[in-house]
């Protein structure tokens, strides 16, 4: 399991929203690329990034702040908001981004999404953001009718690395993580899958370590990990402790 600390970029600065709306968002700092070395350095091992700006625009608009990040750490990262068409997507994994997350564009052009696995094998993910189970786009502004599991679907011989599984009702607001939605997705489709949304306390980081939460790649953690709610060395310390569990199992 892997914990995914997110770093959601609004106006060049860390922000949390509530529940995807972006004038309700939390400041929690004002230089990324810091934010994400006090990542790296506490031993998360991915970094996940949103241009909260690009989702709305449908183009990057947080640019520089990526690249701050992406000189700053050596761990691998993975980016969403605004990659709407093929040149995006090769702008950033030239630029050292490890996968790219398509939201919007799987749902409107679902093609490129084939196209880009075609072209980028193992670098591209699907981000499906679901709002009372229907796939929302355009930064969570429009719902469409579609469930997330019929987006999923659409993509289960395309090569997708990844689907992240968002819960926008969740998203901001410390509910704890709708990890029976997104185990449901993760059952249904055989593409890795990882969970995010509402990520709370260790009371979360632990249901995810039980048995039948082994088929998740991981979940991202956001407002938790900056207000303080959830310790990330006791996090990580669980995780570690879960994996060395494993391993012995299995020697």
């Amino acid at each position: 399991m892997i914990l995914f600390p997110a770093i959601d970029l609004k106006d060049g600065q860390c922000v949390r929203l509530e529940l995807g709306e972006m004038d309700r968002a939390t400041v929690f700092n004002d230089d990324p690329a810091a934010q994400a070395r006090a990542f790296e350095d506490a031993g998360f091992e991915w970094l996940h990034i949103v241009d909260l700006n690009g989702a709305f625009a449908g183009r990057p608009v947080n640019a520089e702040a990526v690249d701050a990040i992406l000189h700053a750490v050596s761990i691998p990262v993975q980016l969403g908001g605004g990659i709407r068409d093929m040149q995006t997507i090769e702008h950033w994994l030239s630029a050292g981004v490890r996968r790219v997350i398509l939201g919007t564009v799987a749902v409107r052009n679902p093609d490129l999404v084939r196209e880009a696995c075609r072209a980028f094998p193992g670098r591209i993910a699907v981000g499906i953001d679901a709002r009372k189970g229907r796939v929302a786009v355009q930064g969570w502004a429009e719902t469409e009718d579609m469930t997330a599991l019929e987006l999923a679907k659409r993509f289960e011989d395309a090569g997708v690395s990844a689907i992240i599984h968002t819960d926008i009702d969740r998203d901001g607001v410390l509910k704890g993580l709708n990890v029976e939605a997104s185990l449901e997705l993760a059952r249904n489709v055989s593409i890795p899958v990882i969970a995010s949304g509402g990520l709370a306390s260790l009371d979360d980081i632990r249901r995810l370590l039980e048995p039948d939460c082994a088929i998740l790649e991981g979940a991202i953690s956001g407002r938790a990990l900056y207000d303080g709610r959830l310790d990330w060395k006791e996090a990580l310390d669980l995780i570690r402790a879960a994996r060395a569990r494993e391993n012995a199992a299995q020697s």
